[in-house]
């Protein structure tokens, strides 16, 4: 009697450790949904973007490129699908940016980037350092209706710094966790 019990117990504890090992093994070959398209954000000075608070007189001056130290900056920019800014709307980056180096080039920013773009609608938000005269990576920190639950970031490059507007390339990096696309 007590073999015959102990036999049941080892196939039960048998078929868990082959059930566990079937079910963990599963979740390491999941593949992540992902996006990835490039846009094109448009800022021009007193038109879309706006200086709220003067940095230190002291540190760098107001370019294309720089604020001084402390400047805190508010925009609401088009985004585009070709760097002309003529070209469709199917976006805008609303944010803002506090100058965060004495050379006035970095700035730490906070954006909502809300599109349309192809079968996509809604906006992620992205945080972090930007570079004004290179390319600044800014993780994703949340999203509204299709990006929800999206995790990656979004590559900022400059295209155009000349003249009053200003152009940078805007690359999407999207990931949808496995719980986020499970079909309802």
């Amino acid at each position: 009697m007590a073999s015959s019990l102990q036999n049941y117990v080892l196939v039960l504890l048998l078929i868990a450790i082959i059930q566990f090992k079937t079910t963990s093994s599963h979740h390491h070959h999941h593949h992540l949904k992902s996006l990835h398209f490039s846009l094109y954000q448009h800022e021009t000075i007193n038109k879309t973007g706006y200086i709220i608070v003067n940095g230190i007189p002291q540190s760098a001056g107001v370019t294309e490129t720089t604020t001084p130290f402390g400047t805190l900056f508010v925009f609401q920019d088009p985004l585009t699908l070709t760097s002309k800014r003529s070209s469709k709307l199917v976006g805008i980056a609303e944010g803002t940016s506090i100058t965060s180096s004495f050379d006035g080039l970095r700035s730490i920013s906070i954006a909502k980037l809300t599109v349309r773009w192809k079968d996509y609608k809604g906006s992620v938000s992205i945080v972090g350092g930007t570079n004004n005269v290179k390319a600044s990576d800014h993780p994703i920190v949340g999203g509204t209706e299709d990006f929800m639950f999206v995790q990656g970031y979004v590559t900022s490059s400059p295209v155009d710094l000349t003249g009053i507007t200003v152009v940078y390339k805007i690359e999407f990096h999207i990931y949808w966790p496995p719980y986020a696309t499970q079909s309802s």
